[in-house]
């Protein structure tokens, strides 16, 4: 049964409803087809059918980009992005229907960045109060650019002193040296996403500036034997392919003032079959331990293109199956 509210954008300003609404209401379409409701606006004034616990989230979600579209460009990234919020899976909850932007964000120079949805959030919760973080979950979930954007939040706050960013070579054998270059442009390819990360929220000129200065540090995860890290944001990507040993050389490396994020998704393992996965070891062995925090992400957290979010529902269909 469909239900019909309706809503009063104030205060009533001609650009912003247009950014809302976007190009030949693009926007509106979008939201439309995503929640399965019908959207009809006249100026400021908009009437939303559609089942009502449905009805009550786009009501929400068209309050919430109002305020957006005062200070920011809307587009279909950005309506993607806030969609994921109002998933159909979460408008079960009740205590969600007040639910508003009072989350835990994280400052950068380009902007503040928000986690979207409950499992970002709590991602984002976790890292400000445990040393060490893991993030488990599909690509495209937002695990290791949420884990950057803390990273750069601490280092312009003067919580830690420099950035770490560590990534097994497993494609390489983590035998770097026929490589040509300096460390860096050897295991550049392997930290590629962490880099575009980086870039995204401080400026390719700075990023060079700080990796000349030795405040952003890359490493591949072999060459972290015998160190120990202080006051360090320090963040091992794609952690499932490390080894059992690798994992425990890893964590041992924390340093007082530090703080680690690992993150990975176990059903993208590339070791070879024989050897265990040091991040799934880890999952099992420190379940327990006081002090360290684990997030875990599924395909309703994909913050990609919607389409990525199907594929990975489509190969976890696949996996439960057999």
């Amino acid at each position: 049964m469909s239900d019909r509210l309706t809503l009063e954008l104030e205060p009533a300003d001609t650009l912003r409803l247009a950014n809302l609404c976007g190009q030949f209401d693009e926007h509106l379409k979008q939201i439309e087809a995503r929640l399965g409701v019908e959207l009809f606006c006249r100026g400021n004034l908009f009437t939303i059918e559609g089942p009502e616990r449905v009805s009550i989230a786009a009501r929400r979600l068209l309050q919430r980009l109002y305020r957006l579209s005062a200070n920011e460009v809307l587009t279909p990234e950005v309506i993607n992005l806030h969609l994921q919020e109002s998933g159909i899976t979460e408008l079960e909850s009740e205590s969600g229907e007040h639910e508003e932007d009072e989350n835990i964000t994280v400052k950068t120079k380009r902007g503040i960045i928000r986690g979207r949805g409950p499992n970002q959030r709590n991602y984002l919760t976790n890292i400000t109060r445990h040393a060490i973080n893991f993030g488990v979950g599909p690509a495209g979930t937002g695990k290791t650019y949420l884990a950057v954007a803390c990273a750069v939040a601490a280092l312009g706050a003067d919580q830690v002193q420099r950035i770490v960013l560590v990534r097994p070579a497993v494609e390489a054998g983590e035998r770097l040296g026929f490589l040509p270059g300096d460390m860096a442009q050897k295991v550049d390819p392997y930290l590629r996403p962490l880099y575009d990360a980086l870039y995204e929220m401080l400026g390719f000129e700075r990023v060079a500036t700080l990796i000349d200065r030795n405040v952003i540090e890359v490493a591949p995860l072999a060459f972290m034997r015998g160190r120990t890290l202080n006051d360090a944001f320090v963040i091992l990507d794609e952690a499932q392919n490390s080894t059992r040993e690798q994992m425990k050389m890893f964590l041992t490396r924390i340093g007082f003032g530090s703080t680690a994020v690992v993150t990975g998704d176990i059903t993208q393992i590339d070791l070879p079959s024989k050897a265990m996965s040091g991040l799934k070891h880890a999952l099992q062995i420190l379940a327990d331990v006081k002090g360290v925090s684990f997030s875990y992400f599924s395909a309703r957290d994909v913050v990609r293109h919607p389409m990525v979010q199907h594929i990975v529902e489509a190969y976890e269909r696949e996996s439960s199956d057999d």
